[in-house]
């Protein structure tokens, strides 16, 4: 099916191979050939041991593991030569680091979850079904690169939404793993959307992460493993409603733009000594008219707790823009967020929310 050689083969081992084929049978003896570079160093040139500069791959097995050569090679686009340098594997070590942290999150937050527990699509909060979405298209485009041979994008495609997935979606649902009664459906939701996401990435990491993901698999709480071992694993898939995810992709396109242009307000705050935490914060943005409306859409609830601040208001103006002013009510002490305190006799130091907890965790 396959030739897999270096660039010099053209005129080698593909052209013998083809004309001797065609000659004898009349047939190609392959279906397709795929051609890579050379490995040369951080400068480009050729390795060699006159100039000290050749890599072995058994020393950065025996430094870093087998899983950061194999990440290296994954990140390279063999159409052309590829770099290795101490430098360029210190990089990939990085990104490796995150890859695995991001999994020990998603592990340590699923110790008492079960598949039994999951929350249909219907009752889920729409940013919960939105990162569902996120998760399925992500997962599309990377099947389809690992199709085509193109591991280096399905690499980029895999990292820049662990990069985006930690930067929003698990610094939000934070404040809901933690705080809020461990049963609820708020909670239960958000580990759905983990259970999906690990179980997800897991196998598409795999024939990468071979070692790392193995060990992930180990892991995992017994019921979402479907065989002894990840590499036994069927591919993973991740179902959503196709019109309605189309809007959620729209919709959450202007949202997070917005989220953006309140971060960079946040931080000048923070960096003006106005407030500290994000949550001492209340925000007052202004956008055109369509985005007013996509936000109107959402509700100032749901938007305090994706921009994690006390409240959100808005008005209609000819750019986006956002205002930063110190939060209402006191800091409740169990979950830092900014609310009006003893609302309930019984638990008058802490939030409602909170103190809705407290009463149900004690019975």
């Amino acid at each position: 099916e396959l030739y897999l050689e270096g660039s010099d083969q053209h005129r080698g081992w593909f052209q013998s191979s083809l004309l001797t084929s065609v000659g004898a049978y009349g047939i190609a003896p392959f279906e397709r050939v795929l051609t890579h570079g050379f490995i040369v160093d951080g400068d480009g040139r050729k390795m060699s041991k006159s100039l000290g500069n050749v890599v072995s791959p058994l020393d950065v097995i025996a430094k870093s593991g087998a899983d950061i050569v194999r990440l290296w090679v994954a990140n390279a686009d063999y159409g052309q030569d590829v770099n290795i340098s101490d430098e360029i594997l210190d990089r990939t070590g990085e990104a490796y680091r995150r890859i695995r942290n991001t999994f020990r999150f998603l592990l340590s937050n699923l110790n008492d979850f079960d598949p039994s527990d999951a929350v249909a699509w219907s009752d889920m909060p729409e940013l919960d079904r939105y990162a569902l979405v996120r998760l399925a298209d992500v997962l599309e485009r990377a099947t389809a690169n690992y199709d085509e041979w193109r591991f280096y994008l399905v690499m980029r495609t895999l990292s820049d939404y662990l990069g985006d997935f930690s930067a929003v979606y698990l610094d939000v649902i934070k404040d809901r793993l933690y705080a809020d009664a461990p049963t609820s459906v708020a909670r239960r939701s958000a580990q759905t959307v983990l259970a999906q996401v690990l179980g997800t990435l897991v196998r598409a990491f795999a024939p990468v992460l071979s070692f790392t993901c193995e060990e992930v698999w180990g892991f995992m709480p017994e019921a979402m493993r479907d065989a002894d071992s990840v590499h036994l694993s069927d591919w993973p898939s991740v179902s959503v409603p196709d019109q309605e995810a189309q809007a959620l992709r729209e919709a959450y396109g202007a949202v997070l733009a917005v989220r953006e242009v309140v971060t960079k307000a946040l931080e000048d705050a923070r960096n003006a000594k106005l407030v500290g935490k994000s949550q001492e914060a209340r925000i007052e943005v202004v956008a055109p008219a369509e985005v007013t409306e996509v936000l109107a859409g959402r509700g100032a609830a749901a938007l305090a707790e994706l921009f994690i601040v006390s409240d959100v208001a808005w008005s209609t103006g000819a750019v986006v823009s956002a205002k930063v002013l110190q939060a209402e009510g006191e800091k409740c002490p169990r979950c830092w967020n900014h609310r009006e305190l003893g609302v309930d006799p019984a638990h008058a130091d802490v939030c409602a929310r909170c103190a809705s907890v407290l009463a149900e965790t004690a019975r």
